[in-house]
């Protein structure tokens, strides 16, 4: 009974230390005061700072060009002087597509500079505010990683192999929600920090002129049709020649030998009917 009893009060005092110490990290989040009210728990969007906000940016941009070389070099030392790059290419007989990543500080000076390479044929942009979803994923990582802690320093006075399992359990959980968490963050933080470009060039439009059938050209047209009718029946008959005779010939020769003069199959039924 005894030691049931002071088993029972670790596991309670191991229970309330953790527990008073996650509520405790829980409450404490990184995000600025601005963004996020914790005691109201109410986002306050319009007196958030400019310099705080978190934005995913995106473009798409369709132009008409004169040379699709000269734009395509364009488009590369544009990408070179504002510090972007190409994250796919596709290349036609008379288009180029690019998906670029600006960094976000030059996002309108890359659309002003690709705005005077040709015409604009289509031209959409987005702006989403992910600075809630931002800061309350940062918030949930420190959180985690500072209850981590807590479980560690616990782990070395554990007093029976109960406490241990527990708090290790505990320990690879929140190692897991980290690794996840960690991960939505920094693929957050780089749709924020690199804005996305989807630039479409069209080459010259190429004018064909329609020209009608001449008479000598049908006349050609007919006697080339007729000239393919003629081969495709010479083909036939020598198919007919080749394959046609020689298995005729061989009809010819097992039906003389079964029921013709020699007769096998007669001579085979004569004398099953005797019997």
């Amino acid at each position: 009974m005894l030691a049931c009893g002071c088993s029972a009060k670790a596991d309670y005092a191991m229970n309330s230390y953790l527990g008073n110490a996650q509520r405790a990290y829980v409450r404490e989040a990184s995000m600025p005061e601005a963004v996020y009210d914790a005691e109201a728990g109410e986002s306050d969007t319009h007196s958030v700072d400019t310099s705080l906000r978190k934005l995913v940016k995106r473009a798409s941009l369709r132009l008409r060009v004169d040379d699709l070389d000269a734009a395509d070099s364009s488009v590369n030392a544009l990408t070179e002087r504002h510090g972007a790059y190409a994250s796919s290419t596709e290349s036609g007989d008379n288009y180029r597509n690019y998906v670029i990543r600006v960094p976000s500080s030059a996002y309108d000076a890359f659309l002003s500079g690709l705005g005077g390479m040709g015409r604009t044929l289509r031209r959409s942009e987005t702006t989403e505010d992910v600075t809630l979803t931002y800061y309350d994923l940062e918030g949930r990582l420190a959180t985690k990683r500072e209850l981590l802690k807590t479980y560690q320093s616990y782990l070395g006075r554990a007093s029976n192999i109960e406490e241990i399992l527990s708090v290790e359990a505990r320990i690879a959980e929140l190692q897991s929600d980290i690794e996840r968490t960690g991960t939505q963050l920094r693929n957050l933080a780089n749709l924020v920090d690199y804005a996305t470009i989807d630039l479409n060039l069209l080459g010259p439009v190429v004018s064909t002129s329609y020209q009608r059938t001449t008479f000598g050209e049908r006349i050609k047209e007919l006697f080339g049709s007729f000239s393919g009718f003629l081969s495709t029946m010479a083909l036939v008959i020598t198919g007919i020649v080749i394959y046609g005779i020689p298995i005729l010939l061989l009809l010819v020769f097992f039906y003389w030998v079964l029921f013709g003069r020699i007769g096998l199959m007669k001579k085979l039924w004569q004398i099953v009917s005797k019997k």
